[in-house]
């Protein structure tokens, strides 16, 4: 029998963005190239001790999301490495248009980071969530989507994005992240990354809603004795279609897991490769459905919609039940 991959408990849980505040202010010890654009958003992108320890290297453009993606295009024209900190809802909604011709169109590799993503500002209602992000920038062409699950996949999103003259966007939810698992340490764009093994069901999730799809991988296995391969799919687009291709040879349920609108994300992206390509597996996409979505925590919501560990593990089951 298949053995989970354990939860790494002996090492500190941090939210992904103090990684990445911690990641930044390393990269940028030694590379006065490295700048930090903000929207009025250092204090909630968690870029005090950035601005403390290299005030000449953040530029504060305040509440408006559009001047600083262009601001950020113009930056990156001349050679700078810019990460570009704002609210997922308003930078990907607001400045859209910006993202798409001065950015991504333009080909200048700035590096936008959507903080308090999905529905980590739950509590102040559907104006803050930001449940579209993966479906709009999915079809713009000449960019990297990424959602790190851990506090790993962070580290190594962010050392590879200041490396790569690519546009990129990473999104970041507020909660602390456990680290997934001591196995599989590689970090690629585009690659997704197995955290733990199975036959039975082929669970893919993005972002935080991997740990809970690990939690009722566990379950699933200890309860009932079913074995599930999870995959942490942090890059959303490029999508890793060898890695899809491999899991969904096994002829098992696929169920996709995302802290976004069921329209246009991870999950339509998987169906629409799996059925391009013959593949005709049991499939479900878990998301929030196309709704007034409702107000509360993250947990509340995730609770709501069924994207917690029970949620999953119950769907998990029924999608199993009726492939029998």
């Amino acid at each position: 029998m298949a053995e989970l991959n354990t939860l790494v408990a002996d090492k500190k849980s941090l939210a992904n963005l103090d990684v990445f505040s911690s990641t930044l202010q390393e990269l940028a010890s030694t590379d006065k190239h490295i700048l930090a654009v903000t929207s009025d958003s250092r204090g909630s992108g968690k870029l005090v001790p950035f601005g403390q320890k290299y005030p000449s290297q953040i530029i504060e453009i305040g509440i408006a999301e559009q001047n600083l993606v262009g601001v950020a295009a113009g930056l990156a024209s001349t050679g700078k490495k810019v990460f570009a900190v704002s609210p997922a809802c308003f930078l990907t909604a607001r400045s859209f248009e910006q993202i798409k011709t001065d950015v991504a169109y333009s080909n200048n590799p700035v590096k936008l980071i959507g903080i308090s993503a999905g529905v980590s500002y739950g509590a102040l209602g559907s104006t803050h969530h930001s449940l579209h992000d993966f479906a709009a920038l999915r079809a713009v062409h000449n960019l990297i989507v990424v959602a790190p699950a851990d506090n790993f996949e962070t580290e190594q999103a962010i050392r590879l994005a200041a490396q790569t003259d690519h546009p990129i966007y990473i999104r970041f939810g507020k909660k602390a992240m456990p680290l997934l698992s001591e196995e599989n340490q590689q970090f690629e764009f585009g690659k997704g990354r197995i955290v733990n093994e199975g036959d039975d069901l082929i669970l893919v999730a993005t972002g935080e809603t991997v740990y809970p799809a690990l939690q009722a991988a566990r379950q699933l296995e200890n309860v009932h004795g079913i074995q599930a391969t999870v995959i942490s799919m942090h890059t959303i687009k490029p999508l890793d279609y060898a890695l899809l291709t491999s899991v969904a040879a096994k002829g098992c349920p696929i169920l996709t897991v995302e802290e976004h609108s069921v329209y246009g994300g991870l999950g339509e992206a998987c169906a629409s490769f799996l059925l391009e390509n013959g593949f005709r597996n049991r499939f479900k996409i878990m998301g929030i459905p196309d709704e007034y979505t409702v107000t509360g925590s993250q947990i509340e919501i995730f609770d709501h919609y069924g994207l917690s560990e029970i949620g999953i593990a119950d769907m998990a089951l029924n999608l199993l039940q009726k492939h029998a």
